[in-house]
């Protein structure tokens, strides 16, 4: 497969999940999809997910949904799916229905799924929940009720989703706000509704997208104030990140013990 590929304090391009940073064929394997983006913009994307990835030891290459081939889920440790401004539910986008069959294959072979906004939903959709249009949007920091403090901490977390998921059958609900659920964990995998990636480079990286596509006009129209938004993600950067360490590292923990199982 031809992917983005990182490894340890390093962003390149090659093939496979081999990255420039070191590190050895035992390592753990594993893929970031993206969906829309490549090269410089998807790796803007990915945030304190992919560093904290890079400080456990995990290889991983950069996958944009209907552009590489998938490589076999059962050679892999961990697939992270990030977010899109498409619907999960939207069967006519054209790549969505076979990253939605892979990721079906990826559950059979119990390789472990971290699914993060869009990529939460889709999983949600995966393991038998549904999808929809939420009721009302939620973008901004909010904090959130959680069951499990340890893998969810309350936050604030970042937010920016006008679609929302039920939680599958037979997975534990994790997390939620009165608009939408937050986090569901289905044997080793874990969906989150919110982003825990984001950092200042990640917004710089949305904010660029959507003046692109015109959607910062769209969002100014519903009163939202993007230099606003810029100042508080700057100003919780730091703890933010530290919430999203805690998340990582306690779904790679339950991973790491359930391929062991």
């Amino acid at each position: 497969m031809t992917t983005t590929a990182i490894g340890p304090g390093s962003v390149g391009h090659g093939a496979g999940d081999h990255g420039d940073g070191g590190g050895s064929s035992g390592d753990p394997k594993a893929i970031i999809v993206v969906h829309d983006v490549s090269g410089v913009a998807a790796a803007g994307e990915l945030g304190t997910i992919a560093d904290r990835m890079t400080q456990h030891g995990i290889r991983f290459g950069v996958i944009t949904s209907g552009e590489q081939p998938f490589p076999d889920p059962a050679a892999l440790d961990l697939i992270v799916v990030m977010g899109s401004d498409k619907s999960a539910y939207d069967d006519t986008i054209p790549w969505l229905p076979a990253e939605l069959t892979y990721l079906r294959a990826a559950i059979r072979a119990g390789t472990p799924i971290l699914g993060i906004c869009f990529g939460g939903q889709i999983l949600a959709r995966a393991l038998g929940g549904v999808v929809r249009p939420a009721e009302r949007h939620e973008l901004g920091w909010l904090p959130v009720t959680t069951a499990d403090q340890t893998a969810i901490p309350t936050g604030p977390w970042m937010e920016s989703h006008w679609d929302t998921f039920t939680v599958p059958p037979g997975a534990r609900r994790l997390a939620w706000t009165p608009a939408a659920e937050q986090a569901f964990r289905f044997g080793p995998h874990l969906g989150v509704q919110f982003h825990p990636e984001i950092t200042p480079t990640v917004f710089e990286t949305w904010a660029a997208i959507w003046q692109a596509n015109g959607r910062d006009r769209e969002l100014a129209a519903m009163g939202v104030d993007i230099a606003a938004l810029r100042e508080e993600i700057a100003r919780r950067s730091d703890a933010s990140r530290t919430s999203s360490y805690t998340l990582f590292d306690d779904f790679w923990a339950r991973a790491r013990a359930f391929s062991r199982a």
